[in-house]
């Protein structure tokens, strides 16, 4: 990667200053998440960029099987802190996928893939394409460029700025959505709001897709 945004010390730093930073109430994008995934029936969830586990809490208590990937050492210790063995985690970095050969019924992505550049966006997509399984949804949210820190700090590609002492962040419009996951089964693109306004993105792989 070109950023601290994949790499274990920018993480590690965060958590170890920080702790649960992002509190254990679970993010607007993880309820509505967890409510489409009802509806299909409790089934086994894959959540890359897990942290310390606030939004997988939801999908564990809603009877799910919740296998995680984290590229922090710290945030899985606090993750098994508080759930113990409720939780899979695989530790390392999502451009690294896949970590096994499960198909996954559901699979949410939260707030990650804006971090990454294009080739990795590309790559992530497909890899949780791949591991979904037929009929299965896939839900990615990613930042929008109605933020009000769109433009802000160093320019370092189309629509892409370093900000925040080191975070490389991807801002999407509709456009940029559609051009990345129409090849991936994209299904609905929705505003929704978290601490800046983000996109609710949900793909889903076709019962009749049964190619590897």
């Amino acid at each position: 990667m070109d950023s601290q945004n994949d790499k274990p010390g920018f993480w590690e730093s965060a958590f170890n200053e920080k702790g649960e930073m992002w509190g254990f109430a679970p993010a607007n994008s993880a309820v509505r998440a967890n409510d489409l995934f009802l509806k299909q029936g409790p089934g086994k969830v894959l959540v890359p960029g897990i942290g310390y586990g606030r939004n997988a809490r939801l999908f564990v208590e809603s009877g799910m099987d919740v296998t995680g990937i984290e590229i922090s050492e710290t945030a899985i210790a606090m993750a098994k802190k508080h759930f113990g063995e409720a939780l899979k985690i695989y530790h390392g970095s999502v451009t690294d996928m896949p970590f096994d050969a499960d198909l996954y019924d559901g699979i949410f992505c939260h707030a990650l893939i804006h971090l990454l550049d294009a080739p990795e966006r590309a790559k992530l997509i497909a890899d949780c394409y791949r591991q979904m399984a037929p009929g299965g949804h896939m839900i990615f949210t990613v930042i929008s460029k109605t933020a009000a820190t769109y433009g802000k700090g160093r320019p370092i590609g189309p629509d892409r700025y370093e900000q925040f002492g080191g975070v490389n962040l991807f801002f999407y419009d509709e456009d940029a959505i559609v051009a990345e996951f129409s090849g991936a089964g994209l299904l609905s693109i929705a505003p929704i709001s978290e601490n800046q306004p983000f996109f609710f993105i949900v793909c889903r792989r076709p019962l009749n897709d049964i190619t590897s």
